[in-house]
Order: C-alpha cells, then structure tokens, then sequence
C-alpha cells in the first residue's frame, strides 16, 4: 500500500454531529498525530456546538467539509440508513473513509463502496475498533500464546430489554439497519472472527416480542414507534476452521447479559472481556485452575477513536490497518447471513472471508507523536 501525503497530524473531519461524536472528540482531539479540522452535519447549528466546545476550526455542511484540501480523512458518523450514501460521497471528495458502524445496510452497498474506493486508490476502514483496546487485545495475546490450547468453541450472551428504555430517539434502532444483530452484532462478531477466523455459514432464528415500542426518556417520552426487525436473535455460527459458536442477541430480555464472549480450547476456556469495551480483565479457566485465574489488561486506555489514528498512522506508513473495510465488509456479510437464515429457516454460507488483523504490540500507544 502507498504511504500517505506529507508530514506531522493528519487532518481528519467529521460528519455527524450526534451523540457519538462526543465520545470520538474527546479522544481524536488528543490524540497528537491527528488534527480534527472540521465538524459537519444536517443542522448546522449542532455542528457548530461540536466545534465549539472541542475547538474545532471550522463547522459546516460536508461539501464544505469535502472542499478542504487539509482534511485528509473523514469519519463518517452519521446513522446507519445513510452510511453507504454518504462514503460514496466522501469517496467522490478524495478523502479516505472511517465508518461508524455498520458499514451498510446489505451486501451490494457494502461492496460498492468498498469497490469505488479501491478504484479511486482510497482507504476505507470501520467500526468497531474496541477489539484494539487493552482488554480485548490481551485475550487475543492469550489464545494465541496457547494457554487455552486450539480454540473449538464459543458462547456469547447479549441480552437486554432495549435501548428504547433510555434513548431519545430510538427508532433507528428498531428500523433496517438496526435490531440487536445490526446494533451489537458489529461488535462481538468482530471480536469472534479476530479469534476464531472467518466464518463459513450461520443458522438462525429470530423474534419480534412486540410490534410497537414506547420511548423511555427525552423530549418525545411516551411516543410510540414501530419495530421493522427481529428484536431477539439466535445463531449458530460454523467458522472456515470446523470451529463453531453460539450467539444470542436481545433486545427482549429483563435479565441483562452484556459481558465478554467465552471461547472454548482443548486445554483450557478463556472469557474475554466486553467486545463493546475497550478495556477490563480475562479469566481463564483450565484444569489448574477451575475458580479462575484473572488476567489484568495490558495496554493502553484510550477508546473509540483508535482505529481512526491507527488509519491515519497507516497510511503514512504505506500498510494494512488494522480495522480495514475487508473485516467489516466479512462482518456485514455474516449478519446479513443471519438475517437470511432467519427469514428462509434454513443455513445461510457467508461467501466473503477475510485474515484477521494482528495482535497490536504491547506498546502501541495512542497518545505518543509519531508522524
């Protein structure tokens, strides 16, 4: 791959103005081989509060954000129905692309948009990139230096009454696009194939416990909405290597789950920590140790953001990110997989595949200047 242009920060904008782009400002802002430049949204208004409360030099609408030579990478984080239309947009702009989650809504925008960068010798990388954080990171340090043996198996238990209960304005979260396997899948699927390899095929179910939610808090409290997707989700995954997990994600369940995802060897099982964390400890269970032995993070703390200053590094440096959009393309391909299986009641095979990103060096560390 070819390194980057020039020299020092690299010059990042944002579309999407939202809730999560608090969580990503507070990181990329400190971040010291990165310089956030610009905020755009839709309300010009709640972008310029972005700007101003992060000390963002410029707000605008994202033809302006486009229009700035000086911004080398945007970082799409609009809501999930327009990711796929606005990347092709960012593309058609010049600029490399980081993606919130999911990276589309289906197969064929995930590949053209995949496919038109690659024609316009562009980056795209996406979301989740809590699997570089301390916690996840030394599980996978673990499971490859063999101290469970050769992993078999996993389990993994998301379950919760739903985001409806808190979020101001859930709906997305209930339309295409969204659900438990759209919203979380994202997230232990792309920690299960960075431990396991990439998956061959899926069998499902899938149930919607009620047809109309009410929303919890915020200004629209009380209002009804519908729900369009399976709001409990059941999976059995078989992966290119014979190993296999189980996956159950809910947004039907008063009994919350929302730990790590236990991974089965021959010699041993280990329980990572929560894929939708970017720290906390693992517990590995052998024949030595039948209570568990707790193994403390080792790394750095930062959160999400990193896979936004791991791009930028990357491409000075000429190499492969480590959150490339092959992985969430491999990702999207096994949730639409699921959704398929649901709807056909039958093994759906995931056709895309994908080598999982290395183990970052212990030292890897967001906060050091290195460009």
């Amino acid at each position: 791959m070819a390194a980057g242009r020039g020299a020092g920060p690299v010059g990042i904008g944002i579309i999407g103005a939202g809730v999560i782009s608090q969580r990503y400002l507070e990181n990329l802002t400190a971040f010291p081989d990165l310089d956030v430049r610009f905020i755009a949204d839709i309300e010009l208004s709640r972008a310029q509060d972005r700007a101003h409360s992060f000390g963002i030099p410029r707000a605008g609408t994202v033809a302006d954000l486009l229009a700035d030579d000086q911004v080398e990478i945007v970082a799409n984080l609009t809501s999930p129905a327009v990711h796929a239309d606005v990347d092709r947009q960012i593309i058609a702009g010049g600029k490399h692309i980081w993606s919130e989650k999911p990276l589309a809504l289906d197969r064929a925008s995930g590949r053209e948009v995949l496919e038109s960068a690659q024609a316009a010798g562009l980056r795209v990388a996406c979301a989740p990139d809590t699997f570089l954080g301390a916690g996840l990171q030394t599980a996978r340090r673990l499971i490859a230096s063999g101290r469970i043996g050769d992993p078999q198996s996993a389990l993994l238990l998301f379950q919760t009454p739903g985001p409806d209960l808190w979020h101001p304005s859930p709906e997305f979260l209930f339309a295409r696009g969204g659900g438990p396997l759209f919203d979380m899948g994202p997230y232990y699927l792309t920690a299960l194939v960075q431990n396991l390899g990439p998956v061959a095929s899926v069998m499902a179910t899938g149930t919607r416990a009620r047809p109309v939610r009410v929303i919890g808090s915020g200004p629209n409290e009380g209002t009804e909405f519908a729900v369009d997707v399976p709001t409990n989700v059941h999976a059995l995954i078989t992966f290119e290597s014979g190993a296999s997990a189980v996956a159950v994600l809910s947004f039907d369940s008063y009994l919350r789950r929302a730990g790590g995802i236990d991974v089965m060897g021959t010699l041993g099982t280990i329980q990572t920590p929560n894929p939708n964390t970017f720290t906390g400890p693992s517990t590995i269970f052998t024949a030595d140790t039948p209570d568990g032995e707790v193994v403390p993070p080792s790394g750095f703390e930062y959160g999400r953001g990193c896979g936004i200053l791991d791009l930028a590094r990357s491409i000075r440096a000429g190499v492969r990110e480590q959150a490339p959009a092959e992985l969430a393309f491999h990702v999207l391909d096994i949730m639409d997989a699921t959704a398929e299986s649901i709807a056909a009641g039958n093994v759906v095979r995931v056709l895309s595949t994908v080598e999982p990103s290395p183990v970052l060096p212990d030292a890897w560390n967001p906060a050091a200047r290195t460009l």
